[in-house]
Parts: C-alpha cells; structure tokens; sequence
C-alpha cells in the first residue's frame, strides 16, 4: 500500500517509524513497553509490561480486575486469546429477581455496578498465557516499569483526570472504591500526584509467587472475603477454575484500492468484532474508493452497513456456546450479498436483523525487530467498571456482567460459568499475496460500541482511500448507536452532517467525545523487509503515545 502521506485533519500527532515500536493510550505505558523491549524482550513481552504499567496511569478504563483479548502474530501465524471472565456459578436470573425483582415484563432486574456485575477477571490470566506462550523475559521484569509508576506516582494527565472526576458521583459508595480512587476525598485534579501502593504490592506478590496467586493464592481469598462481606457472589471456586482460551481468529476478505488483497482478522465471539467483519463484507458490494472520502455518499454507506451488521450482532451474539448460527453463517459470501441489497444509496434505513442459512477500555499493539506484532486489549469496561475495589491490593473489579441479558429467551443470557457479550476488540490485518499470508497491521480502536465502528471506519479510510494511518486516526468519526440514532464528532463537515440528516439519519448531542468517538492506536509494517520496521499512530482522543527505536 502506498499512503497518501499528507494529513488533511487538524492533529497534533505525527505518525512514528521504528523497528521496535509501542503504542499505547498513555506515555507511560508506551515507554514501559519500549523499556522492555531494550532490555532483549519482544513484542509480547512489552504488550504485558505496557497492560500493567496501564492499569497504574489510566484505572478509570482498566484495571488489576480487568479482561483482555489478544491477536499476536508470532513471526510465521497468527494466534487469538480469549481471556474474558465467566460469571460466578450463583448466577442466573433467578438469582436477579429474588434481589432486584422483575419489571414489567416479568424480566429480572440488575445493578449496572457493583458486585452483581463482577465476573471472574480473565486479564492477568491472558498475561500469563501469553508470556507462557511467547514470552522471553521473566514475569517479575515485565511487571517492574508498572510496579515503580505505582510506588512513585504520576501526574495525572487531563482526559484522565476529566473521566475520574466524572465517576465519582456514580462509584464513590461502591465497596473500596473511596478508599483506592478518592484521595483527599475527591477525584485527583490534572497534574496532581497520584500513587497506587496497593496495585503495587499486588503487582510485586505476582512477580514473586506467578499469576495463580491471583486466582488461587492469597490475592484470591482476599477478593472471596471481600465479596462475602460485601454482598458478592465470587467463591474461590471459581476463580481457581478460570483459565483463557485459545480460539483462533475469524476473518473477512478485503481488497484495497490499488487491487491488493488483505484479509481483516478479529476474536471470535463472544466479542463484536464480527460487526465489523459482517460490514466490510456487506462495503465490498460498492465502490467506495469512487466516492469524496468526507462526502455524504461514503459516510452513508457506512453508516448503513454497520447498522446492518449491528442488527445481527445485537441478535445473535453470546457465548458461542449458546449462539442459534455460526460466525461463518453470519459472514457467509452470499448472505452478506442479500444484506448489502438491502442498503438505499440515498435514504438511511431502519434495519432489522436477518436470518444466515442454517448449519471504559485500553488498547495498545506492538512490535519488534523480529517480526512479532501483538494486538492487545483490555478493559474494566464502563468507567472504573463496578467501583468495586479489593481494600490492600487495589483489584478494581469490571462490570461485563452488565453484558449479558436476563432474558430467559435470549442467547446472552446469564448463566454461571458463561461469558457474556463483550465490546472489546482487537484486530489484526494480514496480507494475501498469491495465498502467501503476510503480517501488514495490529491496531485496535477502544471505547465500548465505538469498536467495530472504528475499526470500519479507519480500515476503510487506508483501504479504499490510501489514507495514513494517523490520518485515518485523526479524521472525524461517526457512531451509530443501540437505538440505530447517530452521533458524529464536532468537526465533521457541516455538509456532510447536513446531507446525513436530508437522507433521514436521526443525529444526537453529544458531550463525551472520550468514549463516544474511540481512540485507536495502530502499527502498519512498511515491507516485507523487516529493515524498513514500521510506521505506528496514536489517537489524539486520549493521551496517548506512539514510541519506537
């Protein structure tokens, strides 16, 4: 692919070339991840320095009780790790309606924080895969760069700061969350001083006795003793019973404007990244590349595509254990065919989903000298996730049991040991030259249903418009959300939103461009010859870094 290596967007980012590269949504985290990667690690080993170094400098989207998904290509395949927790074996809806009732319709209630929205914590387990995997470097040096940040503090950066302040009315009396994120009784100001001793004495207990300890040792029975005194669910059980799995990727076929071959990569579901493979395949039927990039036609396009793959996601996806159709049912060439018919090039349409033939997150990648790119995400989900915090290990808990439904009829619905519907995404592209599979980007667009859209969105800009990645990064963004409404970005052309609207798109206002728009981080390798390294971009929706040597 040869960018078009101007920026029509206002930035203040440039795209960054190395053979080692991190990129990563804070500084910190970036230069932790490159510390490792001087001291002789790869590229997986500094993906799991940077994860924990992030859990320190931005808590409000992830932390020590996150999930995690990653796509690493090892230097010859690419492999697909699925470490989202599983629910507690108490619950089921059941369980719901004999402590929150039922509405209307006789379905369970639930909390959107707190304990009840706690599954197990699958990220340290995925670290722990990983490094068994691919690792190079002991575990107690890929954890000290977060260890010291933890122990010595930061300065709290602004749109952190911004998104601290902003969750505390909803968290502050959640179980240690007062304790562990309000210090001085308030939100840190920007530029303040924030340390984390407890995260740190956690980080350094796992360096020392490995990451059972967090499932099974003393860091485990401190988490059971907290649920139990504060009206939680978890048992050691099931902690101890939790392990990630391997689960490969899906893909989606995708050719560029200069007629390369390429083929998008995501995690299989339970995780959305079918949507965003489901709307490329349904993009393939126009000619994008033919249409103004920033123009109404384009964006329309879009737009109606991903509502399309949103209808079906919205439907079918769960645990794949419990879905009705298949992710190849739901990509499948001739289906995705009668979808793209569907679309009206010149009015927005209401879509419900179809029927396939039978049969509050971070985000970083990096890659090394060698060859070796990791796509890495993890998440507490919503901001701080549940607010819930372990007093003395600083284990702030996610909510992704808000992900699953407690309808009795659906297929994401709650049921002990199953995963729920997970947002986060990362995504990997790959080269086909002659059926020779090669390397091309690991990249990831975070901030809850602004994933898929994201990775639409950027892909579609580099594909079909020859736009760099910090290009592509930079450019304004659209968002369709759950009610099919759109949000746009502020600095999206007043024509374009005009026409959008004339073809009958309902817009909303929007106040929180942090997670409604997204903010990727992106890793695009220059050639086959691993001499050329790499060209990274970091959004500038958060403040994030791209480092390299």
């Amino acid at each position: 692919m040869q960018f078009h290596w101007q920026n029509p967007y206002p930035t203040i980012r440039m795209p960054v070339m190395g053979r080692n590269v991190v990129a990563t949504s804070h500084p910190y985290a970036a230069q932790a991840g490159l510390k490792i990667l001087h001291q002789g690690g790869n590229a997986i080993d500094a993906a799991i320095a940077a994860a924990a170094a992030l859990m320190i400098v931005e808590p409000v989207s992830n932390g020590l009780g996150s999930d995690c998904f990653a796509i690493v290509w090892d230097g010859q395949e690419l492999h697909g790790l699925n470490a989202s927790g599983v629910a507690p074996q108490a619950w089921n809806p059941a369980y719901y309606a004999k402590k929150y009732g039922v509405d209307a319709n006789g379905i369970a209630k639930r909390p959107m924080r707190g304990w009840d929205t706690v599954t197990v914590p699958g990220a340290l387990a995925g670290w722990e895969a990983l490094q068994n995997r691919f690792g190079s470097l002991p575990l107690a040096d890929l954890l000290q760069p977060a260890i010291e940040i933890a122990e010595r503090g930061y300065a709290m950066p602004l749109i952190v700061a911004h998104k601290w302040a902003a969750a505390i009315p909803d968290l502050q009396t959640q179980p240690g969350f007062a304790a562990a994120f309000m210090p001085h009784g308030r939100a840190p100001l920007a530029g303040e001083r924030f340390t984390f001793p407890s995260a740190a004495r956690t980080l350094r207990a796992l360096a020392k006795n490995g990451i059972r300890a967090f499932y099974e040792g003393e860091i485990a029975e401190a988490i059971v003793a907290f649920a139990k005194a504060t009206d939680g669910a978890m048992t050691l059980a099931d902690l101890s019973a939790y392990r990630p799995d391997w689960v490969g990727t899906i893909q989606q076929s995708l050719r560029a404007a200069d007629g390369q071959q390429y083929d998008l990569h995501e995690i299989p579901p339970n995780g959305q990244g079918i949507g965003a493979l489901i709307a490329l395949g349904i993009l393939q039927h126009f000619d994008l590349a033919s249409l103004p990039v920033d123009g109404i036609e384009s964006q329309h396009l879009q737009i109606e595509a991903m509502k399309l793959a949103f209808a079906d996601v919205y439907q079918y996806l769960a645990d794949p254990r419990s879905m009705a159709v298949t992710p190849e049912q739901m990509l499948s060439p001739s289906y995705l065919a009668e979808r793209a018919k569907q679309i009206n090039p010149k009015k927005s349409t209401h879509f419900k989903h179809g029927l396939p033939a039978s049969g509050g997150t971070v985000y970083l990648t990096t890659a090394d000298a060698q060859g070796r790119m990791v796509s890495f995400i993890q998440s507490n989900y919503m901001g701080f996730g549940s607010g819930v915090v372990v007093p003395e290990w600083g284990v702030s808990l996610q909510n992704r049991g808000y992900g699953f439904s407690l309808d009795p009829q659906s297929a994401n619905v709650v049921a002990g040991g199953k995963r729920p519907f997970h947002t986060i995404i990362p995504a990997f592209l790959t080269r086909n030259d002659g059926g020779q599979i090669f390397p091309q980007m690991s990249f990831g667009v975070m901030g809850g249903d602004m994933q898929p859209q994201g990775h639409l969105q950027t892909l579609v800009r580099m594909m079909n418009y020859q736009q760099q990645p910090q290009a592509a990064c930079d450019a304004p963004r659209w968002k369709v959300n759950r009610d099919f409404t759109l949000d746009v970005e502020s600095n999206m052309n007043p024509a374009t939103v005009a026409g959008l609207i004339a073809m009958g798109h309902t817009l909303k206002k929007i106040d929180d461009p942090y997670m409604d728009f997204g903010s990727g981080q992106f890793i695009w390798r220059l050639s086959d010859d691993l001499e050329d390294g790499y060209i990274a971009a970091s959004d500038s929706r958060r403040d994030g870094l791209a480092a390299a040597y």
